[in-house]
C-alpha cells in the first residue's frame, strides 16, 4: 500500500492520535479508482481508550443544562454551515455521491444538529398533581452515559453525524462512533468541528477498526446501547449479543423496497420518482426503490419511458455537478452488485437495461456501474427478494392492487413501501395494508424529516425505538418517575400508613 497517500488518526478524548496498529485499511476516491487516504484498524487498547474517554467525560457533561448543551450545539451547526462546500466535497470524494447527493448527505446531518438544538423543549418530562390525593408525580428524562454509533459506507456524513451523535449527546450522553473503513473522512472532519464549537474533549470520538475490535463495544460495561446501520445478519447478531450484555440496541439493516405502480399513475411523473429514487445515490441506500410492482397494463409502456429518461442521465465523477449518477464506493463492490445482475439473468429475468459496460472518459478506473433494468422479474427470484444496494432496478408485472400488495408485503424486508397513483381509494387501502414502516404516496422515498421516526419494520430493524424523532430521545434517556407528599399538621402525628401509600388513585 502507497506510503505517500494521507495516514488518518482517530479521534480520542479531543485529539487526533497516531495509532499503534500495523495494519492500515485504504480509503478510495471512487470516481478514479485510486487510494486517497489509509485509516487505521485501531487496536483494542484504542477502542477501550474511545470508550473511557467518553465514560470519562460523562459525568461534566451531563451535568451541563440542556440550555448550556443546545447553544454549543448552535456553534456545531454554524461551523457545519460555514463548511458546508468543504464536507460536500469530502462526502463526494470518499462515496462518490454526484454534488447534489453528497451536499444533501451533509445538510441531513445539519437537519439533525438543528434538532439537537432544540433539545430543552424535548428533554421535558411530565408532571401530574394529585395523582393520588396529597400525592404529586413527575417524570424526568436522565442521561444514561456512553453510546457508541457503527455507521456504514453509504452516508458519511447523515448517518454518524446525523442519526447517530448530535441527539444521543444533546441528551447529556457521550459517544463514540465506529466509522465505516471506507468512508472515515467526513466523520473526522465534523468530530473536529465538534472540538472548535467548543465541546469538552471526550464527548465525542470516532476510531475505525474490524470487527474483531468492533465486539469490545458489545462486551464492554461502560457502553449503555449501541446503534447500527448495517446488515440484517450483523444487526441481528448485535442485537442479541449487546441485549444479553444488557444494552440498548437499534439496529437499522438492509431494505428491498417496492413501489407498486397504478395504470391511473401519471407516467412521466411518476417514471421520475422511481428514478430518483431507485438509482439516487447509485442505489447504495436503504430507501433505494429497488422493485416496481406495475399493472400488466402499462408494464411495457412504464419500462420504456424508464430507458428514455434515463438515457438523458450523465453517468460520472461525484464532484463534477453536472454528474446525476456517481460511482458505487469500492471495486469489491461493484463486482457483487455485476454477481447480482448475472444472478438475475440466471434466474430468468430479462435485461431491459445495461449498465454493465459503461466507461467514463478520462475516469476509466473509477467504479462505476450504468443504470441497469432486470424486467419480467418473478416469485422465487432472489434479485427481487434480497437487497442489491446499487443501480439495478427490478421489475415485477401484476395484474392489479391486490396482487401488488401481497407481493410486496410477502417481502422479509419492509423498511419503505410507495404507491403511485391518482385514486384516493387505493392510496388509503395501501398505506393501511402495506407493511413498510415508510409510506410513501406518489413519494419514491418516504423518509419524513427527523421529528418523525425512521421506522423500518419487519428484518429491515431490530429493537424497540426507532431512530428520529421522540424515539430517540426515549432511546438516549432514561425515565425517572419522583412521587411527593407533604404532612399537614394532622398528618404528622399519623402513624398508620396505607401499604399502597400514594401508588394508587383515590
Amino acid at each position: 500500500m502507497s506510503r505517500n497517500v494521507e495516514r488518518l488518526k482517530p479521534f480520542i478524548n479531543g485529539n487526533f492520535i497516531t495509532s499503534k496498529t500495523q495494519k492500515y485499511m485504504p480509503v478510495y476516491d471512487p470516481s478514479t479508482g485510486s487510494i486517497i487516504a489509509e485509516t487505521p484498524c485501531c487496536t483494542l487498547e484504542e477502542v477501550d481508550d474511545a470508550i473511557i474517554s467518553a465514560r470519562n467525560a460523562y459525568p461534566g457533561w451531563s451535568s451541563m443544562t440542556p440550555h448550556k448543551r443546545a447553544q454549543l450545539f448552535f456553534n456545531l451547526r454554524n461551523l457545519m454551515r460555514e463548511h458546508l462546500d468543504e464536507l460536500t466535497l469530502s462526502v463526494a470524494t470518499e462515496n462518490g455521491k454526484n454534488w447534489s447527493e453528497s451536499k444533501g448527505d451533509v445538510t441531513k446531518a445539519i437537519e439533525m444538529v438543528e434538532i439537537a438544538c432544540n433539545i430543552p423543549t424535548l428533554l421535558m418530562g411530565e408532571s401530574l398533581m394529585d395523582c393520588s390525593s396529597g400525592y404529586d408525580t413527575t417524570l424526568y428524562r436522565e442521561p444514561m452515559g456512553v453510546f457508541v454509533g457503527i455507521a456504514p459506507f453509504n452516508f458519511p456524513a447523515m448517518i454518524p453525524m446525523g442519526w447517530m451523535a448530535p441527539l444521543a449527546i444533546a441528551c447529556g450522553n457521550t459517544y463514540v462512533i465506529k466509522a465505516a473503513s471506507m468512508t472515515p473522512i467526513t466523520s473526522l472532519k465534523i468530530a473536529a468541528l465538534y472540538k472548535e464549537a467548543g465541546f469538552p474533549d471526550g464527548v465525542i470520538n470516532v476510531v475505525t477498526c474490524s470487527r474483531v475490535e468492533a465486539e469490545r463495544f458489545i462486551s464492554h460495561p461502560a457502553v449503555r446501547g449501541i446503534t447500527l446501520v448495517g446488515s440484517t445478519a450483523t444487526g441481528r447478531y448485535i442485537y442479541g449479543k449487546a441485549a444479553e450484555n444488557g444494552k440498548r440496541v437499534q439496529a437499522l439493516t438492509e431494505a428491498k423496497n417496492h413501489a407498486l405502480v397504478m395504470k391511473d399513475a401519471p407516467l412521466q411523473r411518476t417514471v421520475a420518482g422511481i428514478i430518483n429514487s431507485a438509482f439516487g445515490c447509485a442505489g447504495e441506500r436503504c430507501m433505494a426503490l429497488s422493485v416496481v410492482c406495475v399493472e400488466e397494463e402499462i408494464a411495457d409502456s412504464l419500462v420504456e419511458e424508464l430507458k428514455r429518461q434515463l438515457s438523458m442521465r450523465n453517468v460520472g465523477p461525484a464532484y463534477n455537478k453536472n454528474t446525476n449518477l456517481g460511482p458505487v464506493v469500492t471495486a469489491e463492490h461493484k463486482q457483487s452488485i455485476l454477481n447480482w445482475i448475472q444472478k438475475g439473468l440466471d434466474e430468468g429475468a430479462v435485461l431491459a437495461l445495461d449498465g454493465r459496460e459503461i466507461v467514463v472518459p478520462g475516469y476509466e478506473k473509477g467504479f462505476y456501474l450504468g443504470p441497469t433494468i432486470l424486467d419480467h422479474v418473478k416469485p422465487g427470484m432472489t434479485v427481487g427478494d434480497k437487497e442489491i444496494f446499487g443501480p439495478v432496478l427490478c421489475i415485477k408485472r401484476v395484474k392489479d392492487f391486490e396482487e401488488g400488495l401481497s407481493v410486496m408485503n410477502s417481502n422479509e424486508f419492509a423498511n419503505g413501501s410507495c404507491i403511485f397513483t391518482q385514486n384516493g381509494y387505493f392510496a388509503r387501502e395501501f398505506c393501511r395494508r402495506t407493511d413498510g414502516g415508510m409510506v410513501g404516496v406518489n413519494v419514491g422515498i418516504p423518509v419524513p424529516v427527523g421529528i418523525f421516526p425512521f421506522c423500518g419494520h419487519k428484518n429491515s430493524f431490530f429493537g424497540d425505538l426507532h431512530a428520529h424523532g421522540k424515539d430517540f430521545v426515549r432511546f438516549f434517556t432514561e425515565s425517572k418517575t419522583v412521587t411527593t407528599h407533604w404532612y399537614d399538621e394532622d398528618e404528622k402525628k399519623n402513624t398508620n400508613v396505607n401499604t399502597w401509600d400514594g401508588s394508587m388513585a383515590n
